[in-house]
């Protein structure tokens, strides 16, 4: 069976609905992020990724599993991706949140990446708040490794907010 390589509107709508009914704090990331900044999407994407609160990774995993979700690839505690038939590729970051609105990831190498509060924004589309990675954030988000083709979009995107 060929996989869903597309994550359409709606699929990041249903995934949206679904960490605001669990009542996580998240921030949608990767190019669905830059396309919420931009207010409309502008290219195709193969999967949602979104940051949150890793104090619920438990229960989120719990949660997507029980939605057919299944781990393609599990980067603990960095980040998993996961795959719905019905959804498409899901790739989480959890987050250590802070008092102060800082947060911080863990990297592969065992160390940290450390984010400032005003890599975290939120943006009206399509009539609903939604949080994400700030301007800011997104073009920091989009150094440190070899660009690829829909990176570059991104980049071009951001550029002109």
């Amino acid at each position: 069976m060929t996989r869903k390589e597309i994550t359409t509107k709606e699929d990041l709508m249903k995934i949206i609905e679904l960490f605001e009914s669990i009542g996580i704090t998240y921030w949608l990331d990767g190019g669905w992020g830059v396309d919420i900044l931009a207010g409309r999407q502008t290219r195709p994407h193969r999967d949602i990724d979104i940051d949150f609160d890793e104090k619920y990774t438990e229960k989120l995993l719990e949660i997507l599993l029980k939605m057919g979700y299944k781990i393609d690839t599990d980067w603990s505690p960095v980040r998993i991706e996961l795959y719905s038939d019905e959804l498409g590729y899901l790739d989480i970051h959890p987050f250590i949140l802070a008092a102060d609105g800082t947060s911080k990831q863990a990297n592969l190498e065992g160390g940290w990446y450390e984010f400032e509060k005003d890599y975290f924004d939120s943006v009206s589309f399509e009539g609903k708040i939604i949080p994400c990675i700030s301007l800011k954030g997104q073009k920091i988000f989009h150094t440190g490794y070899e660009l690829r083709e829909k990176d570059k979009h991104d980049i071009l995107i951001l550029e002109n907010l």
